[in-house]
């Protein structure tokens, strides 16, 4: 990757759905050259998929949190991770150092359907022992 490569990346990251003829004339080669590294930046798995980013809270998703997951050593892991990779409530899953073993990123209505989806699905998985919530009151900066 050289500094074009990672112009693209960010004009990408800004917007996903910009053409190769506007990224052409942002990084100053021809369409066919930009349309070349594209497909050798996902061939090489640099870039993994175009996605879409949603606003949250106009979906209805008001309430953002953390919770921190650990998990028994004599369960098996691959079904709390299947269990994890297939909720619709949790944006990112992370398997961490430290106090704890799982990191969740998660989105909810409001603090009575998250509690709910914590103690009558997370908190229900077999392995999990204790969790600890934090409730996101503002963010920031959020990107990848």
């Amino acid at each position: 990757m050289d500094k074009i490569d990672t112009k693209i990346i960010q004009l990408l990251k800004e917007n996903s759905r910009t053409t190769c003829s506007d990224i052409s004339k942002k990084v100053l080669l021809s369409v066919p050259a930009v349309t070349e590294r594209l497909r050798k930046l996902e061939d090489e798995n640099i870039i993994k998929q175009y996605s879409l980013r949603l606003n949250r809270k106009k979906i209805g998703l008001n309430m953002l949190a953390f919770v921190l997951i650990s998990i028994d050593n004599t369960e098996p892991k691959g079904d709390f991770r299947e269990l994890i990779a297939s909720s619709d409530w949790i944006f990112e899953a992370h398997h961490i150092a430290g106090e704890y073993d799982y990191l969740l990123k998660i989105a909810a209505e409001n603090t009575d359907k998250l509690e709910i989806y914590i103690a009558e699905v997370l908190q229900k998985i077999t392995g999990v022992k204790k969790t600890n919530t934090i409730v996101v009151l503002s963010t920031t900066k959020e990107n990848m």
